[in-house]
């Protein structure tokens, strides 16, 4: 069993989740797509963004751009951040 830190959000009606990633997987192409593929099974069928943080807390995202901008407005703390489990 592996636990991750995300969120389910519904933000101006669409639902997306996202997911707190290491940096090298947001800066990977290949890396997030397999990420993505393998937390499918927690969030199918909604948007899904990775995230990571630079060693000053700055987030960087990857996923689908609308979303993409919309998080890069807001502050981290301001997400409903919850640990999820899967396997």
């Amino acid at each position: 069993m592996m636990k991750i830190q995300g969120a389910v959000i519904n933000e101006q009606g669409i639902n997306f989740a996202i997911v707190v990633v290491k940096m090298g997987i947001v800066n990977s192409q290949y890396e997030s797509e397999k990420a993505m593929k393998s937390f499918m099974c927690l969030f199918s069928g909604i948007p899904l963004i990775l995230m990571a943080q630079d060693s000053r807390g700055t987030p960087k995202y990857r996923g689908r751009k609308d979303i993409v901008n919309f998080l890069s407005n807001i502050h981290p703390s301001r997400i409903p951040w919850k640990e999820y489990s899967y396997s």
